[in-house]
């Protein structure tokens, strides 16, 4: 274990001097690395943004029950129980008959309503569910209207409908944007690492007549390609939180003019991290495509 440690120490050293020894090459590399993976994680980032936006302007989709007309005190409390229990349910509003009809009438419906013998509307509840997934507007709907005393069941399907039809529009093209990227990101490591291979093919077989396995030859140049692939993630990295920083001032100023409240956000934790892991992971393939090709040709 000491001796894998101590060989992967010396390769990540070497791989270190290598991109010090060339500071432009290594900055241009790292740029034009960063600028690519900068586009779809700058488009990711849009779109959540442009989903919370959504989600604020138009509200978060409900669910409402509507329960028979004869529903005693007991159903109804037991129907709120049940929903209370409900673990994916973020909200349970209760509106009582009366205070529906009292809606009713506030709204220009009081002549026509004084004409009533009796109160028309049911009880309900307003449920809004943990996630905007129609399948699980759908299961909840399902559920629901299996339930004693609920008569009806009404959910905002086609609105949650259409913004995931449009956001997974989106995130497809960047999907797609990523791929392409990813891909021209993978032949740019490629040539890197097969001209460090050609400039460094004597140096390559003497070390090969000194005995060096084939383990130890690419090893350092492993290392080179994902601490490339680093550098470029945190240049996109750069990028993109620099580009929200610019933004956020203007989106905030043309939200006010709206009269609505919206904040730029730039990437969590989480997503920095998948953005570096995805420019190491791109850095490693594009390494080892090079080393097993060219240094096979070299021997």
């Amino acid at each position: 274990m000491r001796a894998w440690s101590y060989q992967h120490r010396k390769a990540i050293a070497h791989a270190v001097q290598r991109l010090l020894r060339q500071p432009l090459g290594t900055l241009l590399s790292a740029l034009v690395v960063g600028i690519a993976l900068a586009l779809p994680a700058g488009g990711f980032v849009l779109v959540d943004n442009v989903a919370s936006l959504a989600r604020g302007v138009t509200g978060s989709p409900e669910i409402s029950l509507y329960l028979t007309l004869d529903a005693s005190d007991a159903e109804v409390s037991e129907i709120e129980s049940r929903l209370r229990g409900q673990d994916d349910l973020a909200g349970v509003q209760f509106v009582p008959r009366d205070m529906a009809l009292k809606q009713l009438a506030d709204n220009g419906l009081a002549d026509v309503l004084d004409g009533l013998e009796q109160n028309p509307l049911p009880h309900a509840f307003i449920v809004t569910p943990r996630r905007e997934d129609p399948e699980l507007f759908d299961q909840l709907r399902t559920t629901f209207a299996a339930w004693p005393t609920v008569e009806h069941v009404q959910l905002d399907a086609a609105w949650v409908q259409r913004m995931h039809s449009l956001l997974s529009l989106v995130e497809l093209g960047v999907s797609l944007l990523a791929a392409l990227l990813g891909a021209a990101l993978v032949i740019i490591t490629f040539n890197t690492i097969r001209l460090q291979i050609l400039t460094q093919r004597a140096e390559i077989d003497v070390t090969r007549l000194l005995g060096a396995t084939d383990a130890f030859i690419r090893r350092p140049f492993y290392w080179l390609g994902c601490l490339q692939g680093l550098l470029g993630g945190l240049v996109a990295w750069s990028i993109v939180a620099a580009s929200i920083t610019l933004l956020r001032p203007s989106v905030e100023a043309l939200a006010q003019a709206y009269g609505a409240v919206f904040a730029l956000n730039g990437p969590d934790a989480g997503q920095i991290a998948a953005l570096l892991v995805v420019a190491v992971s791109l850095g490693w393939l594009g390494t080892a495509l090079s080393v097993r090709r060219h240094l096979r040709e070299s021997e």
